[in-house]
């Protein structure tokens, strides 16, 4: 099978050696060819051939996004596939990207072998959604269709924000939620900022005030 070629772009020195150094193993099936920091940076790079087979880029950039790396890609009619690679399980962050055109959403805790498998399928035509979250966000898109939404839909938080508001109802620490959902303390922590920010609130309590007067908590 021909070699991946595959660009890297994310903002994080660690992550960039971490990717290398996993794939090390898996020289023969993928190689990191281009390692950049920023849109601008990758772009230059991808307007002049040849063009890696995938950009794998994460969600989350410094001074811009992955989201708008692909809008610009697409923009230019540039033929390359577009792969998140990131720390977020948020359905709401994977629907965004399907719908501007990635190929697929994998998730930072995928090992070395799984993720030259799920790029492997991107090559071959795929479109590949990390399975640890696959089955989650099919059962919502399923909900979605039939018109079903969960607690708190109608205040614009995701489903996994919704879970994360409901467990601070029930008087549960960061950490307690951290481990309940299997997810990082930083990813909770990310989620509370977007649930703050969502229901125009600064603290705990003032979200805890806002779910106790919606009825969708109830």
């Amino acid at each position: 099978m021909k070699t991946i070629q595959l660009m890297l772009v994310d903002d994080h020195e660690v992550i960039i050696d971490g990717v290398r150094a996993m794939l090390r193993t898996h020289v023969d099936e993928v190689e990191v060819v281009s390692a950049v920091k920023t849109v601008e940076d990758a772009l230059e790079l991808l307007a002049t051939p040849p063009l890696p087979d995938i950009v794998l880029t994460d969600a989350r950039l410094k001074t811009s996004s992955g989201f708008e790396l692909l809008d610009q890609i697409t923009a230019r009619a540039i033929e390359v596939p577009v792969v998140f690679y990131t720390a977020y399980d948020d359905e709401a962050y994977l629907f965004r990207a399907l719908r501007a055109g990635a190929r697929g959403y994998l998730l930072k805790q995928a090992t070395g072998a799984e993720l030259v498998g799920l790029l492997r399928r991107v090559v071959d035509g795929e479109v590949t959604i990390d399975p640890s979250i696959a089955g989650r966000v099919a059962l919502l898109a399923a909900r979605l269709q039939l018109g079903e939404f969960w607690p708190g839909a109608h205040l614009g938080l995701t489903h996994r924000e919704s879970e994360i508001l409901e467990l601070i109802v029930k008087g549960m620490s960061t950490k307690s939620i951290a481990q309940s959902l299997f997810l990082g303390e930083e990813t909770v922590k990310s989620h509370l900022s977007s649930i703050y920010r969502k229901l125009k609130v600064k603290s705990r309590a003032e979200a805890v005030a806002v779910a106790l007067r919606d009825v969708t908590f109830r």
